[in-house]
């Protein structure tokens, strides 16, 4: 099955203000995060990318642009609401410090599952809807691009940290045990009996995440019992 790209947004005006922007227009790269959507491109050389995916916000589409204008075949990104931040409802726009007062704070932290935005939506309503938009998309690009295809979603830290803890088989209350920096790719590679984390929140060399060929020790979706040898 395909393998996926998930990159979290470079950094942001309100990263940097401490805010909690959530879906509030107009939030967009500072120029740190220009930086390193500038060196996404070139972290990604070598990969060859199907399908490009991107949640609707500003500062998901400026981390691509960079890519997309040194690929001229890849098709402008298909924009999916199901992979936009989450609505935190009347958290949105405020000072992360300040909500860290909130009694909700501790349960977002320790007991994820049960959280849920005033005026917005709960964790699990955004984990549904994330995965259920990632498996659709790894299922579409599958029939279009083949099964060693890699295809690329620009998403948000809480959406991507959800994924991961699907792709684990974690509870929901642990996903805060993940972290994912701004702009950094996190592969999952989805197979019929499981799907493999094969890198998360890496901000290095990414060249080895193309496609790779049919291997003769393990069937397809199987683990290699001792350990994987890599891509040489």
């Amino acid at each position: 099955m395909p393998t996926l790209l998930l990159v979290r947004h470079g950094r942001s005006t309100a990263n940097t203000a401490g805010i909690l922007a959530g879906w509030t227009p107009g939030v967009e790269l500072d120029d740190t995060g220009r930086v390193q959507a500038a060196a996404l491109a070139g972290r990604l050389t070598g990969v060859p990318i199907a399908q490009a995916v991107s949640s609707p916000l500003e500062r998901c589409r400026q981390t691509l642009e960079p890519l997309l204008a040194g690929r001229p075949g890849l098709s402008r990104p298909a924009l999916d609401e199901r992979l936009g931040e989450c609505h935190y409802g009347e958290w949105t726009g405020r000072p992360l410090a300040e909500l860290a007062t909130e009694p909700l704070w501790r349960t977002v932290q320790d007991h994820a599952a049960a959280a849920a935005f005033p005026g917005g939506e709960s964790l699990r309503e955004l984990s549904h809807r994330t995965v259920t938009a990632v498996r659709e998309w790894n299922e579409k690009v599958a029939v279009e691009h083949g099964d060693d295809a890699v295809w690329i979603a620009c998403s948000h830290g809480d959406v991507i940290k959800a994924v991961v803890a699907d792709a684990l088989g974690l509870h929901l209350d642990h996903f805060q045990r993940i972290n994912v920096e701004p702009c950094s790719v996190t592969a999952i590679r989805y197979t019929p009996q499981r799907p493999f984390l094969l890198r998360m929140g890496d901000t290095g060399d990414l060249s080895s995440l193309g496609p790779r060929p049919g291997r003769a020790d393990a069937p397809a979706g199987d683990a290699v019992v001792g350990g994987d040898t890599g891509t040489s």
